[in-house]
């Protein structure tokens, strides 16, 4: 059947639902939602797609794909808010703006920046939409030709990226991303059953952990307990300054360069596992080494806010491709944009481009339309959304504590939810502590599950095809696609090692003694031989072979790590440490009294449930931690209880509930 025949209707099939006025709705609804949560430095579309992800169960598909696609393409727009006016990433994608929005900021110019910035951001994220159309439209055939060994070699190769294009260390990566891989083996296997580092003594263990509690372990709890040790406002001034026309007139004047820049973000997105922790630097590397005059980069260039932000709205609509079409996650957050695509009923792959071509037409336009209108509404709301940044963290970390806990128990309406949240929540703090990526680590988490999956079905046929004759067998494996994706590896993996150095999650890095990354990096170590140990002791082979496998290139990566501790100055790379220096060594607060907020909350909960916890704990925190007067704590106590109760009235859920509700028959809410 021709081509045109196919995608034509699908394409029109796909904007009737875009602009049908629910789906517009769900759209914008989370559009504002990627806004609220892009201002807030560190958290990003990790974070958010997280805190949504409970909701998404039983949703409509366009309305649930509406309100995630409007998140995660508003958050590289608005996150540039606390890159200009903070110094302070917003999201890992917005680094390197950083670097020349916030001295602009400085000089009075942050309006210029801004809009520079939402400019080339929209930009940026029409350009990929449009490419991300063409290449659905023109690689259907080949897409449709994919079979199990060329999709086992493309999850391959997206481990691989992530691993080794994941910071300045090499090793940490491949390391994260082993850790992510084998946590994603705990529970039941899928192929025999078998229990793998789990006991039915522990039934929570038995199924696994959940996508949502890993994302908003891995990066939100890091990232609040990191800016409520601050103790201080988001920002310290609420103005914007002057330039806003001169911004539209510089992006104008250098509009080649931020095509070439969203161009650079398409086809980094493109890449399985890359996404927003490398876009930036790619291209702000590109505007540095692409002009002459550069002695301004880095002291208030305007084209070091215009590279960056072109692309890394440009990388969603790249990072789409091999989700979509392969179900290969292309950066963190597409990682987890996978899980709720499975929660709406969706399988991301050559099946979804055959069979719902025009739900996968509705995600591309609605990630267009998505950056029309978060482009639009920064531009309107900017002044507004400047004068929030002056409220101090340490008011406003007490509702994120709220809603992640929410959020978490919703995964399996289990206080062992909070548990694994505090227990996940303490690994990702550590990873960020140490600069192990934890992109690398989260996707290789959710791979997991595939790449095993995978692993057995392929290994069984082709070993069914070998008995019937050798070239047969071969001939299933080595085809030209799995060819040319086994060089691409090789490549990715040569390329990745010579190109480390120049990418990283954090801006600000400092190393302090051998002791505490050393101490961390054997506990890890530990951890991994004891998988080992725990694989080898499962007598089916289909359901050790691949906890084994991993299990044992993780400890050759431990191994190569510690010999290079063991060869190097303290002042080497492999011994970054956050709490040695830079904000987090200077914070008033120290991280685990900080934590302990959290760890209180969930004793509460456990306790008494998450109702009658939560006043406890804000009454408490805004009293205590905040210094705010009773009636004001009691205030604001009031506040969250009575918003939580509403959403979850709302949208029909309950509370996690403690010991007193073993003895004593409440009434909802506080059952």
């Amino acid at each position: 059947m021709d081509i045109m025949t196919i995608a034509l209707p699908a394409l029109g099939e796909a904007l009737a639902l875009v602009f049908h006025p629910t789906q517009l709705m769900f759209l914008c609804a989370g559009v504002l939602l990627g806004l609220s949560i892009g201002v807030l430095p560190g958290l990003g579309g990790i974070a958010g797609l997280s805190l949504v992800l409970p909701f998404m169960f039983g949703m409509d598909p366009v309305a649930g794909l509406a309100l995630m696609v409007g998140l995660i393409a508003v958050i590289p727009t608005s996150d540039t808010f606390s890159s200009v006016l903070l110094g302070i990433p917003g999201s890992s994608a917005s680094q390197a703006t950083v670097l020349d929005g916030f001295p602009l900021a400085r000089k009075g110019e942050a309006g210029r920046a801004l809009a520079a910035a939402f400019v080339s951001s929209l930009y940026g994220g029409l350009f990929g939409a449009l490419i991300l159309t063409c290449i659905i439209f023109v690689a259907r055939p080949l897409i449709l030709a994919f079979g199990l060994p060329e999709m086992l070699m493309i999850t391959v190769l997206g481990m691989s990226m992530v691993a080794i294009l994941a910071g300045r260390v090499p090793m940490k990566g491949i390391i994260a991303c082993g850790l992510g891989l084998l946590l994603g083996t705990i529970g039941s296997a899928p192929a025999g059953g078998s229990l793998r580092m789990s006991t039915y003594d522990i039934p929570y263990l038995v199924d696994g952990f959940q996508l949502v509690i890993v994302g908003l372990g891995i990066y939100a709890i890091p990232e609040v307990v990191s800016l409520l040790r601050q103790d201080k406002p988001i920002s310290n001034s609420g103005t914007l300054g002057r330039g806003w026309l001169d911004g539209l007139r510089d992006w104008w004047r250098n509009k080649w360069l931020s095509t070439k820049c969203a161009a650079i973000g398409v086809v980094v997105g493109v890449i399985p596992g890359l996404g927003g922790s490398v876009v930036d630097w790619i291209a702000y590397g590109y505007a540095v080494q692409s002009t002459k005059d550069r002695d301004r980069f880095g002291q208030g260039d305007i084209r070091g806010v215009i590279a960056p932000e072109s692309s890394n709205n440009a990388k969603e609509g790249g990072g789409l491709v091999p989700t979509l079409i392969f179900g290969i996650p292309g950066s963190g957050s597409m990682a987890v944009f996978l899980g709720g695509l499975a929660l709406l009923g969706l399988s991301p792959g050559p099946s979804m481009i055959r069979q719902d071509l025009d739900i996968t037409y509705t995600i591309v336009w609605s990630l267009a339309l998505a950056n029309v209108i978060g482009a639009g509404l920064c531009v309107l709301l900017s002044g507004q959304i400047a004068k929030l940044t002056t409220i101090r963290f340490t008011l406003l970390a007490p509702f994120l504590f709220m809603m992640i806990a929410f959020a978490a128990f919703q995964s399996r309406q289990s206080l062992g939810d909070l548990v694994a949240l505090v227990g996940i929540g303490l690994i990702g703090i550590l990873l960020r502590r140490f600069d192990f990526s934890r992109p690398a680590f989260l996707i290789g988490f959710v791979l997991s599950a595939q790449a095993e999956q995978f692993v057995n079905m392929a290994t069984q046929i082709a070993s069914a095809r070998f008995r019937r004759g050798f070239e047969a067998g071969l001939d299933y494996i080595v085809t030209p696609i799995t060819v040319t994706l086994l060089v691409l590896t090789v490549l990715s993996i040569v390329i990745g090692i010579r190109q480390s150095k120049n990418i990283r999650e954090n801006i600000d890095t400092h190393t302090g003694t051998k002791r505490a990354p050393f101490v961390f990096l054997l506990a890890i170590t530990a951890y991994v031989v004891i998988s080992i140990g725990d694989a080898a002791t499962i007598t089916r082979f289909g359901d050790k072979v691949f906890p084994l496998s991993v299990g044992l290139v993780t400890l050759a990566a431990c191994l190569a790590l510690i010999v290079r501790m063991m060869r190097r100055p303290e002042t080497d790379d492999v011994f970054i440490d956050l709490e040695s220096g830079g904000a987090d060594a200077e914070a008033p607060q120290g991280l685990w009294w900080t934590l302990s907020w959290f760890l209180g909350l969930l004793v509460l909960t456990g306790l008494f449930g998450l109702v009658i916890a939560l006043s406890i704990f804000f009454v408490g925190f805004f009293r205590l931690r905040a210094g705010l007067s009773w009636a004001k704590a009691a205030l604001l106590a009031a506040a969250g209880v009575g918003f939580i109760i509403f959403l979850a009235s709302t949208l029909g859920r309950d509370f996690p509930p403690g010991l007193l509700q073993e003895f004593t028959n409440l009434p909802w809410p506080l059952r």
